[in-house]
């Protein structure tokens, strides 16, 4: 008998029972320490914190570049950004490029093989039509098509420096233009719409005849911060409104899951697209121990919360120092969930037998990529930069008034061994000590470049 794709998924299905449906929230800009149960004494965040009692919450999870585009890239295609040409970068409006419509998204995935899909909150992946959401796997969504501080109004009440690089900042239903953020009331009511969106879409898709992939990506808390009105003011911080806020939409969407019956077959995750913008000050997060922070290979830069909660499947209220990664999101859920793999070559590995509790590691090593520079390798608890230029967030030039950013500054990094276990906020260069360990690391550098320099894929073009 020959076996056909949609047969095939059915097989799948069948074997592995009713197959979960998957909620992924991710938050634009949050640092490492910014959730209560990573440390923060600052923002009150207990819907988060209820997450990670209620599931498993990783200390060494990266983003795999720390910039909006790349890392949104990452996490849909299971590739290092670079190997499709989205290697650190933003995209502002009228994008001539995007990511190519070559590439299988998680979305994709997932509606193949049976989901219905949804995102909800900031795309970021090209605004040209070809690249918005429909055409990368998604049936329904309510998006921004880039950062929210892409629009004229600046950083701050009265800030003039952006009025003249931004078009209005629009608002898309289903690809379609709907409407704009045209002020700092439809500011501070951005998470509070995206968080009505997505749990509509809960509403609406839950119990149906198809399992459901919500990828709600709030704007928030990216500058210029917004916080609703019960929120805003009432914080030790601008930037703790708006967490407080996005809280409650993670509260919303919990309960919106209990209340359809669906909570225990649904994979919900928490995470951020990279570190904190820290030249924001009370505007900006915190990467805790950690050094240096967004737009930077420092740990600071890209290692992020990630928790999962998943009933009957990970043991609640548990924490795990695995290494793991963005990348890695596609190949695990695909197989959650019973879907075809990409058919094209991918970076990620599946970290399903960890969350199973089969297994106690994920990834072995990480490469740190900036743009399509590889500045730094990790390989277990040893991590080496490579020489290369960074933007600091140490000493620098404070800002003319509150919310404005401070001026950071270019430094340089020669050749450096950390050890991550012993020194989580790269301090102590120990290259001296353990030239073995340098070698090796860049023997394993050079191959990993050379690794991707030959699987490269040309990036969407208009």
């Amino acid at each position: 008998m020959r076996v056909t794709r949609a047969l095939g998924l059915l097989l799948c299905a069948t074997l592995f029972a009713a197959r979960p449906n998957v909620v992924y929230i991710m938050c634009d800009d949050m640092g490492w320490a910014d959730p209560g149960c990573y440390g923060s004494t600052q923002n009150v965040t207990p819907n988060i914190d209820r997450l990670a009692k209620e599931g498993l919450r990783f200390s060494s999870f990266y983003a795999t570049q720390a910039v909006c585009t790349s890392s949104r890239t990452a996490l849909m295609t299971g590739c290092y950004p670079n190997r499709l040409g989205l290697g650190g970068t933003a995209l502002g409006p009228q994008s001539k490029t995007g990511l190519s419509n070559d590439e299988q998204t998680l979305g994709t995935l997932l509606r193949d093989a049976g989901y219905r899909t949804s995102v909800v909150g900031k795309w970021h992946l090209g605004d040209a039509p070809k690249f918005l959401p429909t055409a990368h796997g998604f049936d329904d969504s309510m998006i921004l098509p880039y950062s929210n501080d892409m629009w004229p109004l600046g950083y701050a009440v009265g800030d003039e420096t952006r009025r003249k690089m931004y078009p209005e900042l629009p608002r898309y239903v289903n690809d379609h233009p709907m409407g704009f953020v045209r002020n700092w009331e439809d500011m501070d009511a951005l998470t509070t719409m995206q968080g009505l969106r997505a749990v509509r879409f809960i509403r609406e898709s839950a119990g149906k005849d198809k399992p459901f992939f919500l990828y709600l990506a709030t704007s928030m808390p990216h500058t210029p911060l917004g916080a609703s009105s019960e929120f805003k003011g009432k914080g030790a911080t601008p930037y703790a409104d708006s967490m407080a806020d996005i809280d409650r939409t993670v509260g919303a969407v919990l309960k919106a899951l209990a209340d359809k019956g669906v909570d225990k077959n649904t994979i919900v995750v928490f995470t951020s697209d990279n570190g904190p913008w820290l030249n924001f000050g009370r505007h900006a997060g915190s990467a805790g121990p950690f050094r240096e922070g967004k737009g930077t290979t420092f740990e600071g830069g890209v290692r992020v919360p990630f928790i999962v909660r998943w009933p009957g499947v990970v043991k609640p209220d548990t924490r795990t120092d695995a290494l793991a990664a963005n990348i890695d999101v596609v190949p695990t859920i695909v197989e959650a969930c019973a879907a075809y793999k990409p058919k094209h070559e991918i970076d990620g590995q599946s970290f399903l037998p960890l969350l199973k509790g089969e297994k106690s590691t994920a990834r072995e090593i990480f490469s740190y990529y900036y743009g399509d520079r590889l500045e730094a390798v990790r390989k277990g608890k040893w991590k080496l930069h490579l020489p290369h230029a960074y933007r600091s967030y140490v000493d620098m030039v404070p800002a003319a008034r509150d919310g404005l950013p401070a001026t950071t500054h270019q430094r340089q990094i020669g050749l450096s061994l950390y050890d991550l276990e012993a020194d989580q906020g790269e301090k102590n260069d120990v290259s001296a000590a353990h030239p073995e360990v340098v070698k090796e690391l860049q023997e394993l550098a050079a191959s990993e470049r050379k690794k991707l320099d030959a699987g490269k894929r040309p990036v969407g073009r208009l």
